[in-house]
């Protein structure tokens, strides 16, 4: 017997998502647009997609709700940000370094079992010369940041490796999302980066939120789905289960 949930249904946290983000898109693209737009809609973005995964998911993680949370929180603290206020950055950046562990976490909790699948680790070159190619530019404007910014450019790359290496233990279409939901947000934190510490980039609040959305969203989507197909193989019920996945 299923029990009602205080939480929005899967489809209605989805709009939510998908009304926060136009409304946070419109306010990076519109110079005309009122600051109470982005401050509102910035926090809705991982607070809408937690209901997303909090209601689509029959065994919540607490390695997907912590990056989530931890995500809402480095959104918030990075909302405050100024050349005044640096502590704001530095929070934000220790929130999402915390958020990609915490992704790395998910990872390993939603996949089976197995040999890896060999077919795409070519693409772990690719990565990893990206990641060493943005610090190889960032290197001499990153100041006092510099410690900080190698350690979470590093864990940011191991987020997106580990997405790429489920490849194999999972199905294709979680495997898919989830690997280009992390190379999305590897983009949108490189974006990010080079606006702040190198040159002022054209519509770089547009872009930057733009894959950042779309990281998130592809992100839950491919673990849902993970999830989804973990069941149908085990035979377990669609209703929710007392111990969550990792």
């Amino acid at each position: 017997m299923q029990t009602s949930s205080p939480l929005p249904a899967p489809r209605l946290a989805w709009l939510l998502f998908g009304a926060a983000a136009a409304g946070e898109l419109l306010a990076m693209l519109l110079p005309a647009a009122p600051p109470a737009l982005h401050y509102a809609c910035k926090p809705l973005l991982l607070l809408s997609l937690l209901l997303v995964y909090a209601r689509a998911s029959a065994r919540p993680a607490p390695a997907v709700l912590a990056a989530l949370a931890l995500s809402w929180l480095g959104d918030v603290l990075l909302l405050f940000q100024s050349e005044a206020q640096p502590l704001f950055f530095v929070g934000g950046l220790l929130a999402f370094l915390g958020a990609h562990l915490a992704y790395l976490v998910a990872y390993r909790g939603h996949q089976w079992p197995g040999p890896r699948s060999g077919r795409h680790w070519w693409l772990a070159g690719p990565v990893v010369g990206a990641g060493v190619a943005l610090l190889a530019v960032l290197y001499a404007h990153l100041g006092p940041l510099r410690l900080p910014v190698l350690v979470y450019a590093a864990v940011l790359v191991l987020m997106v490796l580990g997405a790429l290496g489920r490849t194999g233990r999972t199905t294709g279409p979680s495997a898919w999302w989830v690997t280009a939901g992390a190379g999305l947000f590897l983009l949108s934190d490189s974006l990010l980066a080079l606006n702040k510490f190198l040159t002022p980039l054209p519509l770089a609040g547009f872009w930057i939120m733009l894959t950042y959305c779309a990281a998130q969203a592809s992100i839950v989507r491919g673990l849902l789905a993970h999830e989804t197909a973990a069941r149908a193989r085990s035979g377990a019920p669609a209703g929710r289960s007392r111990r969550p996945v990792a």
